[in-house]
């Protein structure tokens, strides 16, 4: 487990900078493993407390992503930059301390197939691209430009992760019981 003080999303690609002994334990417990679709591990957002320092970790959200490491660099120090991509969303029941690196008892949470999520896409698709068209218009530039996945679950995920939203606010699509209210929320 890979507590953080950020929401992180499944289907999105993320970079991390490993720097504490724990976690570059995790590091190389990842690269023990010759299967490179098994180098995964869950993130969780800190509800209350730090990532570094006391008091540390006091509290974590259950809800988080199933994480896989599809990249490494490792520097001379120990400290690693990997990149990391979102797979799945889990539910933390338990965490572990007492050895090299936080271990979870986790659930993996399933993503229902909604039959409203087509619509709630088009919907969401079009309410993005007037806000973006809008703050482009304010800003005298192209805002958020590209292409978006047309896939409602990885549009909602992607939506999630480009929207300017508080901890609190992502931490909610993140557990919203699935794509088509993810979308409303996010609209």
């Amino acid at each position: 487990m890979f507590p953080l003080n950020t929401v992180l999303f499944p289907g999105v690609t993320t970079p991390l900078h490993v720097f504490e002994d724990r976690y570059r334990a995790l590091v190389h417990h990842l690269l023990a493993e010759d299967d490179p679709t098994q180098r995964v591990f869950g993130v969780t957002a800190i509800r209350e407390g730090y990532e570094v320092g006391a008091p540390g970790v006091q509290s974590l959200h259950t809800p988080g992503p199933v994480m896989q490491m599809t990249e490494v660099e490792q520097y001379a120090d120990g400290r690693f930059d990997i990149e990391v991509v979102g797979r799945q969303r889990m539910r933390l029941h338990d965490l572990e301390t007492s050895g090299p690196y936080p271990v979870g008892l986790v659930d993996i949470l399933e993503e229902p197939d909604t039959p409203e999520a087509e619509a709630e896409a088009e919907r969401t698709l079009a309410t993005f691209d007037a806000y973006r068209q809008r703050v482009g218009e304010l800003s005298g530039g192209l805002v958020l430009s590209g292409g978006l996945p047309r896939d409602p679950t990885y549009l909602s995920w992607s939506l999630a992760t480009a929207c300017l939203l508080t901890m609190p606010e992502r931490q909610s699509l993140l557990e919203a019981p699935d794509t088509a209210t993810r979308l409303v929320l996010l609209r």
